[in-house]
């Protein structure tokens, strides 16, 4: 997939949205990592600012988690502001 640097939606949105809909669509199930930011950059093209923007984003949303010297990992359990969703 490719980013629309020209449109109105910033990259690091449009990069969250494409992993949110992998995460979603189960290609990067629960408790697997999330491509890094060397492995983004090289598919997208765009500055590790703006990926570390984008992860932010889903970090924020509830779908990731931080594993500290493994990764950026999609967490068992979607929560929104701490809370688990059921």
């Amino acid at each position: 997939m490719s980013i629309d640097r020209e449109g109105p939606v910033p990259p690091y949105r449009q990069i969250a949205a494409i992993v949110r809909a992998r995460i979603e669509a189960g290609s990067i199930p629960p408790g697997r990592r999330i491509p890094s930011l060397v492995e983004l950059e090289a598919e997208f093209g765009v500055a590790r600012d703006t990926l570390r923007k984008a992860v932010k984003v889903l970090k924020d949303e509830g779908l990731v988690e931080t594993v500290t010297g493994m990764g950026v990992y999609v967490v068992d359990k979607p929560t929104k502001g701490g809370e688990s969703v059921d």
